[in-house]
């Protein structure tokens, strides 16, 4: 499959002109909000659409999208409980934490868990953030993305890396995370569009639904697989998902500044419920394509293929390049989030908290651009060194173990805010301790110490860390008996009632999700 071949002068002219509204729309943005000091939550004047898309469009990426595909191929929709599952989660985020974020006042998760407990938890977030960012949200997607663009384009893995990040950094430095959530918003426009047209005609190719229902195994239609599937058992995904979940969702920078730079809490809230809503697209737009792919072409030798497989070999002329610039947008989505993220978290939590706290706006604004371009240039170096090992599925290998980091950070946040006597003590004790325990086991698993059959479900290894990590902060809180240096979060009720809204219409809306989701449940079980 040579999709560098398969591009015409109309696929090129699609991407061209993708790039060039992409980047028109940036420097606009940034060009209309030049009077803002705020490079970091857009001034907080967000508005729920634009919040929902662009949290959305940060968890979408080419890796998410061919990878999705790919377990359809041998697995069906059972890669839909890590889309469809996030509501929960995205309501805790919008019913629980965001009142308390948007109460305080915070323009970072470091910041916030300062407010909660003392400066030395604040410190240990703020590196940990940075290390997420850099490695996770840049290193490893840049390199993902990078290797698929060089395989469509025909480029070196270099030049598209820096083709990559200089579309992403240009209008991030120029207009902050305004300019990020406008073109954020234009990016999933354009790929719900595309998708859909991609999946369509791959149904047309097929026969239809009743055709494709079909045309593959029956369990291909189950999200829980039973008790005794080696690939997602039910209780694995029902009992370990929530762990990454809470911490993605609730308490990562480059997730929640989106929300943070809300209006008020009633758009951040409503962005966030937009958000479930998208998340549902996931399974027909991504999930499904591998499925056709299955019931067109069974015999492939890499499910890895399958996305790509139903782009080159089911689409017209323009429509293969249409499907190269979505996958551009889902890319430059993501890094230009995180690029936005990495720099509020130095600037904020580490050269104004800690080195410089005198700084005026205008040197904040401009170590902001600085801090953007060098973690643009790190990422591009981040990226080709990964790109440099061989053998190795180093970016499965990392996302891996960040989500062995996940229990530490679940835990300090979910007890935090729903336990007012969690002490700082606490806190630091976790976060030290169970980083450290989360690590050894994520890497004796993975290295499949002592042997592979030794280790349980990853996902049931992050929930018993979770409840372990969980157990240890309640003990070490008890046992504070001074319980000096402990902080309560006002309850939700005083974080609601500056508002000028009943929360009890967010709250019927999210019933109307909640009713929706268990009835797709039903449906694919």
């Amino acid at each position: 499959m040579d999709i560098h071949a398969s591009l015409t002068l109309w696929d090129y002219g699609v991407i061209g002109l993708y790039v060039i509204t992409l980047l028109a729309i940036g420097f606009y943005v940034s060009y209309r909000r030049s009077h803002c000091d705020d490079l970091f939550l857009a001034g907080r004047t967000l508005g729920w659409a634009n919040i929902g898309l662009s949290m959305w469009g940060t968890n979408v990426n080419p890796s998410m999208m061919i990878a999705s595909a790919a377990l359809a191929y041998t697995h069906g929709v059972v890669g839909g409980n890590f889309s469809w599952y996030a509501f929960p989660f995205l309501m805790l985020l919008a019913m629980v934490f965001i009142p308390h974020y948007l109460n305080t006042q915070v323009s970072t998760m470091p910041e916030f868990m300062q407010r909660r407990y003392n400066e030395t938890t604040r410190n240990l977030l703020s590196y940990y953030v940075i290390f997420t960012i850099l490695i996770s949200w840049l290193g490893g997607t840049l390199y993902a993305g990078g290797l698929l663009i060089s395989q469509v384009m025909g480029w070196p893995l270099w030049l598209s890396v820096v083709a990559l990040v200089g579309i992403a950094t240009s209008f991030t430095i120029a207009g902050g995370l305004a300019a990020v959530v406008y073109t954020d918003s234009f990016q999933m426009i354009m790929l719900i569009g595309s998708s859909t047209a991609l999946v369509i005609i791959g149904l047309a190719q097929v026969g239809g639904i009743s055709q494709l229902i079909h045309s593959v195994p029956a369990q291909f239609w189950h999200l829980l697989l039973p008790a005794d599937n080696d690939l997602y058992p039910w209780y694995a995904i029902l009992l370990g998902y929530p762990i990454l979940g809470i911490w993605f969702w609730c308490t990562d920078q480059t997730i929640v500044q989106r929300a943070l730079g809300a209006k008020n809490i009633k758009q951040s809230q409503l962005g966030i419920y937009f958000t479930g809503w998208l998340k549902i697209l996931d399974l027909p737009l991504f999930i499904l394509p591998g499925i056709i792919c299955l019931a067109l072409h069974p015999g492939l030798d890499d499910p890895n293929k399958a996305y790509l497989t139903l782009v080159v070999e089911h689409l017209p002329d323009g429509m293969v390049g249409l499907i190269v610039a979505t996958l551009m947008a889902a890319l430059i989505s993501t890094i230009d989030s995180a690029l936005n993220s990495l720099s509020t978290v130095v600037t904020l939590d580490i050269y104004i908290k800690k080195i410089r706290p005198q700084a005026t706006r205008a040197e904040t604004i401009r170590l902001g651009r600085l801090v953007t371009l060098a973690a643009a240039i790190l990422a591009v170096f981040l990226a080709l060194a990964i790109g440099s090992i061989r053998g190795i599925d180093l970016f499965s290998l990392l996302q891996s173990i960040i989500g062995f980091i996940a229990p530490p950070m679940a835990a300090v946040f979910l007890v935090g805010v729903l336990w007012d006597r969690a002490t700082a003590r606490a806190a630091n004790v976790t976060l030290i301790l169970g980083s450290v325990l989360s690590i050894g086991v994520g890497v004796a698993y993975l290295s499949h110490f002592p042997s592979a059959d030794f280790w349980p479900h990853f996902l049931m290894l992050s929930f018993y860390l979770f409840m372990a990590l969980g157990g240890l902060m309640v003990i070490v809180s008890l046992m504070d008996g001074s319980q000096k240096g402990k902080k309560s979060l006002p309850s939700i009720m005083t974080s609601y009632q500056p508002q000028s809204y009943s929360s009890r219409t967010i709250w019927r809306l999210w019933l109307v999700l909640v009713i929706i989701m268990v009835g797709l449940y039903v449906i694919l079980n």
